[in-house]
C-alpha cells in the first residue's frame, strides 16, 4: 500500500501541505474561501507541520498495518479497511474521547476543537495523489510503497 512519508531534511516548514490539504477538503475548493470561511465551520487540514528550531516535519497518519488507534478507538468510528489498507473515520461514530489521539504513535491525530472530534489524513481519498504530496516545492513529502 502507498503511503505519505515524510522527509524532514528538506522539508522547510512552508506548511504548503496544510493549506493543499484544507482546499482539497473543502466544500468550496478555493483556497481563499477554504481559509478565510469554512475553517469557522470546523474545516481543518489532517496535515500538521511540527517546527522546531530548524527542524520541520508534516506528521500525517502512516495508515499503520496494525494501527494503535483503532484499537483504542471505544465508538468504532476508526478502523481499518481490509480493502484498499486504508485507516478510515467516521465522523459520524466518533464521540470525541481522544483516546486515538494518546495510542497514535506518529501524533498524527488531531483534534478538531469546533467538532469536538478527531481529524486525520484520509489521503485524499478519490485522487490518485495526496494534495499535500502534490503541492509540496521540495519533496518533503513523497507517497509510495516500503
Amino acid at each position: 500500500m502507498r503511503r505519505v512519508y515524510p522527509n524532514k531534511d528538506v522539508c522547510i516548514g512552508c506548511h504548503i501541505c496544510e493549506v493543499a490539504c484544507l482546499t482539497a477538503h473543502s466544500a468550496s475548493q478555493d483556497v481563499v474561501i477554504a481559509a478565510n470561511e469554512e475553517t469557522a465551520t470546523g474545516l481543518q487540514p489532517c496535515k500538521a507541520v511540527y517546527d522546531k528550531g530548524q527542524i520541520s516535519v508534516a506528521l500525517s497518519c502512516r495508515h499503520c498495518d496494525s494501527p494503535s488507534c483503532v484499537s483504542a478507538c471505544i465508538s468504532g468510528a476508526l478502523y481499518k479497511d481490509q480493502e484498499t489498507g486504508r485507516t478510515c473515520y467516521d465522523e459520524e461514530q466518533c464521540v470525541g474521547c481522544w483516546s486515538c489521539l494518546m495510542a497514535c504513535p506518529y501524533g498524527a491525530v488531531r483534534r478538531n476543537v469546533t467538532k469536538g472530534k478527531i481529524i486525520k489524513c484520509d489521503l485524499c481519498e478519490g485522487r490518485d495523489m495526496p494534495a499535500c504530496v502534490e503541492a509540496c516545492p521540495n519533496g518533503a513529502l513523497v507517497f509510495e510503497s516500503r
